[in-house]
């Protein structure tokens, strides 16, 4: 195991995260794999009335890294638009891909001795692509069916 990669600030996180249980009737759900090392993350979400995450819920079987990427997500993803979550998935995946500037999204830099290790860029992104996904889809739910009224 490394050190830099796996430093105290990770490890921490990988052992705090705020959400450690699913919703029971979730809008949206979305669960995400790592095809390299089988970390797996689950997010459900619930979207309020003003369009923002009101409630969320996660299931995490990952790496350290998954397990600090998903404590970091879930200390902040409540009071978040979909479209919010959507720009944090996308500027996290160019951050690590060296294309971006770091994600304005609160403790990020605890991630930065990843960088340099690719392999390890699929189990960081799955809570953040799990969280997109399942907020798009609550806001679908959440808007209720389509109607001749409010069709395009």
């Amino acid at each position: 195991m490394s050190s830099t990669l796996y430093n105290d600030a990770i490890l921490k996180l990988a052992t705090d995260n705020p959400i450690d249980e699913r919703l029971a009737e979730p809008q949206g759900t979305s669960e995400k794999r790592s095809p390299i090392c089988g970390s797996r993350v689950t997010v459900d979400v619930n979207i309020g009335a003003d369009g923002r995450v009101s409630e969320a819920g996660m299931l995490v079987r990952a790496c350290a890294l998954g397990q600090a990427s998903s404590s970091l997500l879930a200390g902040n993803i409540v009071g978040r638009t979909p479209d919010e979550l959507a720009a944090a998935r996308d500027a996290l995946t160019a951050w690590l891909a060296r294309e971006g500037a770091i994600p304005d999204w609160p403790g990020l830099d605890v991630l930065a001795p990843a960088l340099d290790y690719h392999a390890r860029h699929a189990s960081i992104r799955l809570a953040f692509e799990a969280a997109a996904e399942a907020a798009a889809q609550a806001a679908q739910v959440a808007q209720g069916p389509a109607t001749e009224a409010n069709e395009v």
